[in-house]
């Protein structure tokens, strides 16, 4: 059995323009608010990445018809709707649990297969459940999956312990047809949130974005298809600026406006890097080096969790010693044994540093590291365990002496609009080959 690899020759500074369109996140989860629309809707800007694909597929075994074209997705609701997600979708990733409200619309029950996606830590579905049995529904969790069933959901007061992304919208999409007003505190307010929230409007649903977290939602009779364009992604726009800079050179990065990166843009700032900011683009250089930094991250509007894997092979080439405190997931640190491998000195601890005492504090999560800058990186051969792991490990390849091969790749493509292409448009040597399992 062989398994596609990407070799990566160190070949200089990275430079030049990326543009970045939607986020991986957000087309996802635009995908199946669409299911609850009477019509047509459209999603403009999507990226061409596998959990696209994925989902699609999903919508397509329950009735719902998809079309995709290359920067374009459209859906519509099909003339009967089975409300089973099959079980082939076990573990792939996490949208399943967030199609549970609109399928309760839709058909009065639903059975979704066990969440998935990366090894990051666990992703506990109580959550959801507790909201949509506080909203009238009866759920059954079993080893499977989770089934529930409901006339009609009503409105109600939440508050989530967690401002959980997942959780809310998950409440956003059960709500907004709901009879009566749901009143959510402790509401996540990610961009990606937000620009949900928006599309449900756009779709006739009536929410209201309060301060402190709250979210208020008042249950209508239908909604109809819409039309939107996706912000590009925030993830992959930070990713591609420490591309630039991990390597010395200087990355433009077109497509995601600057409101979505304002806590990223300082934090390399702190760290000595020049950044150019414009309506069109933000790019990032740093000709007289990089200094350590301590970061801590945080839901919105903190430092990002998914940008704390690129700042780490950042840190790599920071001189002095750093210190990244991660208190979203208590996994996160899974991807750190593959740059170690090419030679990252990364210490990594169960305590807190770098920040406050978290909700981990009194855990053996290992989640805060040292790192020790300026490393010297080597090429080696490892195997990719997640999305953000597998791009890290091709800028910590950047910038090695010799030559990585990288294993799992198609989880960086699962994430990442063409990330082999966009590399190569950089001055990055890389290729596809074929290499035996190991």
């Amino acid at each position: 059995m062989s398994e596609e690899v990407w070799l990566i020759e160190p070949s200089g500074p990275l430079r030049g323009d990326v543009e970045v369109r939607g986020s991986k996140n957000g087309v996802s989860k635009h995908m199946v608010a669409a299911m609850l629309g009477i019509g047509e809707s459209t999603i403009h800007n999507a990226p061409e990445v596998g959990e696209v694909e994925i989902t699609a597929r999903m919508l397509r075994a329950l009735g719902i018809d998809v079309e995709i074209t290359s920067r374009a997705i459209t859906i519509a609701q099909g003339e009967q709707i089975n409300p089973h997600v099959p079980a082939a979708f076990t573990g792939l990733n996490r949208i399943p649990i967030l199609m549970l409200g609109p399928l309760l619309h839709l058909a009065g029950e639903a059975f979704v297969p066990l969440v998935g996606g990366d090894p990051i830590g666990r992703r506990p579905v109580d959550y959801h459940v507790e909201a949509l049995r506080a909203m009238g529904a009866e759920v059954e969790v079993s080893d499977t999956g989770v089934y529930a069933k409901a006339k009609r959901l009503r409105g109600t007061r939440l508050e989530l312990p967690y401002p959980s992304v997942g959780a809310t919208e998950t409440i956003l999409m059960s709500a907004v047809l709901a009879e009566g007003k749901t009143v959510l505190k402790g509401a996540a307010m990610e961009p990606e949130v937000v620009e949900l929230a928006l599309f449900l409007q756009r779709m006739g649903a009536r929410i209201e974005l309060s301060p402190d977290r709250r979210i208020v939602i008042e249950g209508v009779e239908r909604l109809r298809g819409a039309s939107t364009w996706l912000n590009g992604d925030r993830i992959e726009a930070f990713s591609y600026l420490a591309a630039g800079l991990i390597t010395g050179g200087e990355v433009r990065v077109h497509g995601c406006p600057q409101d979505r990166l304002v806590t990223a843009i300082t934090t390399l700032a702190r760290m000595g890097a020049e950044l150019d900011i414009t309506d069109d683009y933000v790019s990032a250089s740093a000709p007289d080096g990089l200094r350590a930094a301590a970061v801590q991250t945080d839901t919105h509007p903190g430092f990002m969790t998914d940008w704390q894997t690129p700042l780490m092979v950042l840190f790599t080439q920071a001189q002095g010693m750093s210190v990244l405190h991660e208190t979203v997931f208590e996994n996160r640190l899974v991807y750190v044994p593959a740059l170690q491998k090419m030679g990252c000195e990364i210490e990594v601890f169960d305590v807190c540093l770098g920040g406050p005492a978290c909700r981990y504090h009194d855990t053996n999560a290992k989640h805060s590291a040292v790192v020790r800058g300026v490393s010297k990186l080597r090429g080696a051969d490892v195997t990719l365990p997640d999305i953000r792991a597998g791009f890290s490990a091709v800028l910590a390849g950047a910038a090695a002496e010799g030559t990585s091969t990288l294993r799992g790749v198609h989880h960086i493509e699962r994430g990442y609009h063409r990330p082999f292409e966009q590399f190569a448009s950089l001055g990055l040597k890389i290729s596809r080959e074929n290499a035996p399992e190991r």
